[in-house]
């Protein structure tokens, strides 16, 4: 996950994990994406157990997780990605965005299976500012489709102009994509903002547009920025979408899709 042109080649063939063919050969996958608070919870005591409840208790097949830890002081040297994967029985990988605090900081992306291949991408940004990257992986479904997830957490500081770059870039990774594709991250803006207009001319978005579901901060919910996209749009049907605030957990809400993988046509 270190360098941004190796792919790390795990398994030909793997199995889905909780993803579920259902009637008529119907695949139905869960995903979830969710900014934990580096693990620290909003009491400070670094409790994975209410962070691992959130997730236990919605059982999502794929996670997108920002702001993980590795061994950072902060959370006393635990690596963060691991003991939630324990917690929640699921695949995991990490993808360092710095250094940062005697440990390293970034994202992971979880899934109920194994996976196929997993890369990560730098993003644009200004010299001195907190480096941003996109992580990716393709996995098998029990139906045999191969999907892929794309987790990210863009630039928080407001009207920022990374933050374009940062959604353009990533647009870019579906140029030459062959696989169906979700887009999962804490997108750090407001539905109709420029960033969010630049995701939705490439990416189909799944929030209902007339009453978006707030998802920060989780103790009083004013604004969405956490985000599920997909592309194409022929290829994925939204079932039921559901909006978790814990507010000890984190300082985000968890937003949870289920969707349809619709036969190539």
């Amino acid at each position: 996950m270190r360098n941004l042109s190796i792919f790390l080649f795990l398994l030909l063939f793997c199995t889905a994990g909780n993803s579920q063919e259902a009637g008529e050969g119907k695949m139905v996958i869960s995903v979830l994406t969710y900014n934990i608070l580096h693990g620290a919870t909003t009491n400070r005591d670094n409790n994975l157990d209410v962070v691992a409840k959130v997730i236990n208790e919605l059982q999502p097949d794929i996670i997108a997780l920002q702001e993980v830890d590795f061994r950072t002081n902060r959370v006393e040297k635990r690596d963060i990605n691991t003991e939630l994967a324990l917690k929640t029985g699921m695949s995991s990988i990490f993808a360092k965005a710095m250094d940062f605090d005697g440990g390293e900081y970034g994202q992971s992306l979880f899934y109920r299976g194994t996976f196929l291949e997993t890369g990560k991408i730098a993003l644009p940004g200004a010299p001195g500012k907190e480096p941003r990257i996109a992580v990716a992986a393709n996995m098998v479904l029990g139906s045999r489709d191969t999907i892929k997830i794309i987790g990210t957490h863009l630039d928080h500081v407001e009207n920022s102009p990374d933050r374009l770059a940062q959604a353009k870039r990533i647009n870019s990774l579906l140029k030459n994509d062959k696989f169906p594709t979700l887009f999962a991250g804490d997108l750090n803006d407001i539905p109709g903002s420029e960033t969010i207009n630049i995701f939705e001319e490439r990416w189909m978005s799944t929030y209902d547009k007339a009453a978006p579901e707030f998802t920060f901060p989780s103790h009083a919910p004013e604004r969405k920025i956490d985000y599920i996209m997909f592309s194409p749009e022929n290829r994925w049907k939204v079932l039921e979408k559901k909006v978790v605030c814990d507010e000890i957990a984190s300082d985000h809400c968890a937003y949870l899709v289920v969707l349809e993988l619709l036969p190539q046509k």
